[in-house]
């Protein structure tokens, strides 16, 4: 795994930046709504899901774009196939009627997929000097 190559402190504000927005879109996914009278949390996914076929295909155009994001961020391949992977077998499941919707509100690939994003952004501002200092310049 490589770490942010050279990246100055604005840059990690870019890359967190990008990481924040990742995970508000994981939200409004995966759990921004509370089902009333139970602990249960879901999001547009599940409910767009309740279209069958569509609903969770086009639920897939946002996961994709959380992965594209992430793939900014210089995450390793293996990382980016497996947040491929957890949203391909949410579509996949979630076109199963009925089972698929119960699916969607247990998975939420959106969510593992920031969590996955995270962890390795603070991994990686971790492995960094704190106090790296700009380079001087070479004039004598």
């Amino acid at each position: 795994m490589t770490n942010y190559p050279d990246t100055a402190p604005n840059e990690h504000e870019e890359h967190e930046k990008i990481v924040q927005h990742i995970e508000s879109l994981a939200t409004l996914m995966d759990s921004q709504f509370k089902l009333p009278g139970t602990g249960i949390n879901l999001g547009l996914d599940a409910i767009v899901g309740l279209i069958p076929g569509l609903g969770d295909t086009a639920s897939l155009g946002v996961s994709g774009y959380i992965v594209i994001q992430a793939a900014r961020l210089n995450l390793p391949k293996r990382k980016l196939f497996r947040m491929g992977f957890n949203i391909f077998i949410d579509w996949l499941i979630g076109l199963v009627p009925l089972i698929g919707d119960i699916f969607d509100i247990g998975w939420k690939a959106n969510k593992r997929n920031a969590k996955m994003t995270r962890e390795l952004h603070e991994k990686r501002k971790r492995k960094e000097p704190i106090n790296a200092l700009p380079r001087a310049s070479s004039q004598s």
